[in-house]
């Protein structure tokens, strides 16, 4: 992330993933202070501390995705239709949205270990919840715990690897929380979906490591350093800030069209993905139907760490462009029931995914002053999770009454149409540009 908004907007921008305002994202927090010798107070030294708190945030993105493999098994035994399914999918992005707006700037005030720790004790309750879930409400129950655990983490997670960054590798916090996410989707659903196929207690085994590897986050947490001082303000900090500066208004909305197409996919993969699989090309292994979210989620995990020294033009343009191809080649797998070019679109489309949170961030941290990035960055979030969560809900609505065959088309036909549109915003936005600087050439050489 830049600290200079006036930076040419062809100057590449450090990777920046969707957490709420803390020292993360708005550099005009004061910089927390390690302990007065430089050493860690406590525990675990810097670089292991920055190891464990990344294997952490792999940790909660992994639990947070390892339940879309199972949605198939849990309508079988409890016969519920897509709408409820898409529901279990909704809550979760409700918790974590409510999290992410209330709690995204609490650990700046009374430190990062209490709300880490925290986190973990509510994502340790969720897994218990899950292995313990014989009906839907259960369910409902624990992803939407998890969903605030999961954005209490987030937010403190990115904040914690910023503060404990290596000064020999300024970008590797930012390249961690930029991959992190996307890496951790796809390996929970992978490996969720192994576990399910091959293990014992499908609906069960997956929750019971999960809980062993969050009982291992909690000691972990215990031992590491805290990187955040204490000031005054927490109760002030838990109210919700969103605004957009007027003169940031106009670059916001012409992201909006590739927010809504790439975070609108992510949630269909991950609510419904797994049922196309299994409904459309009666694709029953529960391991196709983690495989269904990887292959969005790792391309564009790849994609966030090969492309961080990008222009974010360059990358915005290319992500939208991969978003509209990678989305019309699924959408003729579709149509012609072919696995193959389901695949390659899947892929195709989540190197548009990566490549759009990417740059879309990227841009946004450009563009703002310090000040203004944190209700910012607040909003492109809302933004982003509303598109994650919404069009799924209202796809299993769609699913139930008129077929599964029939919402991925239209679905899909709505991503390629809000791609096309960022494709358009994109090429206005970079005329726009070049007139502003023509303009300010002439002016200049008329002063001289």
């Amino acid at each position: 992330m830049s600290d200079a908004p006036t930076r040419d907007k062809n100057t590449p921008v450090t990777p920046v993933t969707p957490v709420t305002p803390t020292a993360a994202t708005d550099p005009a927090a004061p910089v927390p202070a390690a302990s007065p010798t430089g050493r860690a107070r406590r525990g675990l030294s810097r670089p292991v501390a920055f190891a464990s708190i990344a294997a952490v945030f792999i940790l909660f993105m992994a639990a947070s995705s390892a339940p879309s493999p199972l949605y198939v098994i849990y309508q079988q035994e409890w016969s519920f239709s897509a709408t409820t399914l898409t529901s279990v999918f909704a809550v979760y992005v409700a918790g974590m949205i409510a999290a992410l707006l209330v709690l995204g700037a609490l650990s700046d005030h009374i430190g990062r270990r209490p709300v880490l720790a925290t986190a973990i004790a509510l994502e340790a309750v969720a897994m218990v919840l899950f292995i313990v879930a014989g009906d839907v409400s259960i369910l409902l129950t624990a992803r939407f715990v998890q969903g605030i655990a999961t954005g209490a983490a987030m937010t403190t997670l990115g904040a914690t690897l910023v503060d404990l960054n290596p000064p020999h590798a300024p970008h590797r916090a930012g390249v961690i929380t930029g991959a992190a996410p996307t890496f951790g989707l796809g390996l929970g659903a992978l490996g969720c979906g192994v576990l399910a196929q091959y293990g014992p207690h499908p609906t069960r085994l997956v929750y019971v490591l999960l809980l062993a590897g969050v009982v291992l986050a909690g000691l972990l947490v215990a031992l590491l350093p805290e990187t955040a001082q204490r000031r005054p303000g927490a109760a002030r900090s838990l109210r919700p800030r969103l605004g957009v500066a007027p003169r940031l208004r106009s670059d916001l909305i012409a992201l909006v069209p590739i927010l809504v197409a790439s975070w609108a996919l992510g949630g269909l993969y991950l609510s419904l993905g797994p049922s196309v699989a299994a409904n459309l090309f009666g694709l029953s292994s529960h391991v196709i139907g983690g495989l269904v979210v990887t292959l969005l989620c790792g391309p564009a995990s790849v994609t966030v760490f090969l492309l961080r020294g990008w222009p974010t033009e360059r990358t915005l343009a290319l992500a939208a462009g991969l978003l509209l191809g990678g989305t019309a080649v699924g959408l003729a797998g579709v149509q012609e029931h072919s696995l193959t070019m389901a695949a390659v679109g899947t892929a195709i489309a989540g190197v548009g995914f990566g490549g759009s949170a990417l740059a879309s961030f990227g841009t946004l941290a450009r563009i703002a002053e310090p000040a203004e990035r944190g209700e910012l960055f607040a909003v492109a979030f809302v933004i982003s999770y509303l598109a994650f969560s919404i069009p799924a809900v209202v796809a299993g609505f769609a699913a139930t009454n008129v077929g599964l065959h029939e919402t991925s088309v239209v679905y899909s036909a709505a991503v390629i149409a809000f791609s096309a549109l960022a494709l358009a915003a994109q090429w206005l936005r970079t005329a726009r540009a070049r007139n502003a600087d023509r303009r300010d050439r002439i002016a200049g050489v008329q002063d001289w």
